[in-house]
């Protein structure tokens, strides 16, 4: 059965406001604006996300086969590694709703457009976590410490069990036929995620600005460095996070107030500028690991002086 089959049973030409956000995203997807973009993201997604997934994921099973027996995982690379399992589920999403928008099929669009909902929940979430996990390591390194054990692993892990029941959960918001009720949803969450990241990355930014009380000595210019290194990262990863959720609340704040055309035109938007926030965590797996090309003539470039 064809979408324009399954849709003739509806008004001729309901309000997309009466529609669930599930049905006004097969319309969008439909249009040759939609056939478009969503061939031109699955391509780039495979292309540059896919391989950086592979090889995060190979090298944290690298890890964990060298590891000794009670060794633990840090909690950012924790973070990462689901961060880059939501990233697969978003890229075979994309590529099982381009199949069906190019086959017009819409069962095959149904469990495609659920895999990217989840990603959109899940890569905020995991962004949350990872701020706020890099704020207790700078700003609290007693309380980050103590995290680091038994108890913090147990809280750290229950977390993201919630983290992964609240996405599923969320997937639901695409079947109500109430598209300012998701708005509402929608902007609270994003505005939220907002404040708790800039927040974190802020404070992070003012530690980092300011001499601590270890600082002296002849290993001052290299501390110094590093902090450096590290504000420059942070103030790359706070511009990222805020080009991501900056576009969340903008959009948030227009789809109700839109026709069918400029809703889909948002939506169309949203998965490009999401882009540099589904690079940046593994970019720094990898760069962290020494698996970067400009980071290892860098390092060795530093090594030999």
């Amino acid at each position: 059965m064809s979408v324009n089959s399954s849709n003739s049973s509806l008004h001729p030409h309901p309000h997309p406001s009466s529609l669930s956000l599930f049905n006004i995203l097969l319309k969008c997807y439909r249009s040759t604006a939609g056939s478009f973009t969503i061939t031109a993201f699955t391509i780039t997604s495979i292309l540059f996300i896919l391989p950086l997934c592979i090889l995060v994921l190979y090298l944290g099973h690298q890890r964990w086969r060298q590891q000794h027996s009670g060794a633990v995982i840090s909690h950012s690379d924790l973070f990462t590694y689901h961060m880059v399992i939501t990233e697969l589920m978003n890229i075979l999403g994309f590529t099982l709703t381009c199949c069906g928008v190019l086959t017009d099929i819409p069962e095959m669009m149904m469990p495609g457009l659920y895999l990217s909902y989840i990603n959109i929940s899940a890569q905020m979430f995991f962004h949350i976590l990872t701020c706020v996990e890099r704020y207790l390591a700078v700003v609290h390194p007693v309380t980050y410490l103590g995290l680091r054990k038994a108890r913090g692993i147990r809280i750290r892990n229950i977390t993201i069990g919630c983290v992964w029941l609240l996405c599923f959960a969320a997937t639901g918001l695409m079947f109500i036929e109430d598209t300012m009720y998701n708005t509402i949803i929608a902007f609270c969450i994003a505005a939220l995620s907002l404040i708790i990241i800039c927040f974190c990355s802020l404070s992070v930014l003012c530690v980092l600005s300011h001499p601590g009380p270890g600082e002296g000595g002849g290993s001052r210019q290299q501390v110094h460095q590093s902090k450096l290194r590290a504000f420059y990262t942070i103030m790359a990863i706070l511009g990222v996070l805020l080009l991501r959720f900056g576009h969340s609340i903008l959009a948030t704040v227009l789809f109700t107030s839109l026709e069918e055309t400029g809703m889909c035109a948002i939506w169309f938007s949203t998965p490009w500028f999401s882009l540099p926030s589904s690079l940046v965590l593994p970019v720094l797996f990898l760069h962290r690991a020494g698996k970067l090309p400009c980071c290892k003539n860098t390092e060795s470039g530093q090594g030999s002086q």
